[in-house]
């Protein structure tokens, strides 16, 4: 029996506990759409926002007879390597199957890999601003996340002087992740800094998932980590951005830099892996057509995220906003006026029936900024800039 003193043991984590309290933007949004129709700009599923990604072709692949043999390989089926390694060749990288690990998702990938690099307690150089979702991630496997910045002069760029007195001065760091296209910025690793970023000596995760949605069309390929040959690289990306297809659940770690480092990694990943097995037969066996089929969801998203990126540019222009600039993804980030703190800015704007996300959200620091979703339908997101840049004008005056 406790004594008076005492009070009972929790029986659960600490990393486990979330403040799961509604925040007001939450509330608000549901007071709003309570009194009418709120115009959602920060729509991201592109199974709900018209693009039809599943190819007839890919329906059938998922129901061919090979779904019914249960294979439980670690790191995937050997087709299903094979296409994931086959689908780099038009970046113009030669990417090996064995090199090629499947997992349900790139969350399931994060979370293995800050297993397989970090004891509870140690470090994770992330940036900033970025997703939110890292913090869950870092918080169920004990590690914990330090960031470093991005700087916008006109441009993004990693703030690399202060990266690298980050990695002088956090003894327990064990790797640093890079999100190249940034999400929301929509910026790009650079050459130059992915090798300032190897010259740390620290293992490298690059989360690649947008890599394939530059918002101005190229002659080459955006830059990926893949392309590494030295150090201790991941390169992550997935069926939920490359074929708009986040339903299927296949995800999928590819290895890069110095070979001699592969091997120890990937039998301590096949470990980690055979103890979930968590990927499905289905997508596998239907990888290759879905793979194959891809750039046809990729086309429509492209065209359609240019289109609105026109969209917002026109109507914006002449208003005391400005769109930063980005090179790839499916967000734009607008900069407001400061006459308003950035609550103040979301809430209006939500008064006004358009739904935005706030910069915070993302860990922007700099001045009032919302975040837009260029995969938003075209009717939808020209209204909704449209009623943004009149509430804009009606508040600065």
């Amino acid at each position: 029996m406790l004594a008076d003193s005492q009070t009972p043991m929790s029986p659960f984590s600490q990393r486990s506990r979330h403040d799961l309290e509604e925040n007001e933007l939450t509330r608000a949004l549901t007071r709003a759409k309570e009194r009418g129709e709120v115009l959602d700009l920060t729509v991201s599923n592109p199974t709900t926002a018209g693009i039809a990604p599943l190819s007839d072709r890919g329906r059938l692949a998922l129901a061919s007879a090979s779904v019914a043999t249960y294979a439980p390989l670690p790191f995937g089926l050997p087709e299903t390597r094979a296409a994931i390694a086959a689908s780099t060749n038009d970046l113009g990288i030669s990417l090996s199957a064995e090199d090629v690990m499947c997992t349900a998702s790139t969350s399931e990938a994060y979370a293995w890999l800050f297993s397989l690099l970090a004891d509870p307690g140690d470090t994770i150089l992330v940036p900033q601003p970025s997703y939110p979702l890292f913090e869950y991630l870092a918080a169920y496997q004990s590690v914990r996340l330090v960031p470093y910045p991005l700087r916008y002069d006109g441009a993004w760029h990693v703030d690399l002087p202060a990266l690298r007195e980050l990695r002088a001065r956090e003894p327990r760091a064990r790797a640093v992740l890079v999100v190249s296209p940034n999400n929301p910025t929509g910026s790009t690793l650079k050459a130059d800094e992915l090798e300032a970023i190897l010259d740390l000596d620290l293992p490298l995760v690059s989360d690649e998932v947008f890599l394939r949605y530059p918002i101005v069309e190229r002659a080459t390929p955006l830059l990926s980590a893949l392309t590494a040959t030295r150090g201790l690289v991941f390169v992550l990306s997935g069926l939920s951005k490359e074929a708009a297809l986040p339903q299927m659940k296949l995800g999928w770690i590819a290895l890069a830099g110095d070979r001699a480092l592969h091997d120890e990694a990937k039998a301590r990943l096949e470990v980690l892996a055979d103890t979930f097995l968590s990927v499905g037969t289905p997508v596998q066996a239907a990888a290759s057509v879905l793979l194959e089929d891809a750039h046809l969801a990729r086309d429509r998203i492209l065209a359609r995220t240019r289109t609105n990126l026109a969209t917002l540019d026109r109507v914006v222009a002449g208003t005391a906003a400005t769109r930063l600039h980005l090179e790839a993804g499916i967000y734009a980030t607008l900069h407001l006026p400061a006459i308003a703190d950035e609550d103040t800015w979301v809430h209006t704007f939500l008064d006004a029936g358009v739904y935005v996300h706030p910069g915070a959200f993302f860990d922007f620091h700099e001045g009032p900024r919302v975040v837009l979703s260029l995969l938003t339908d075209e009717t939808t997101f020209a209204r909704g800039v449209g009623t943004l840049a009149a509430t804009i004008t009606t508040l600065v005056g």
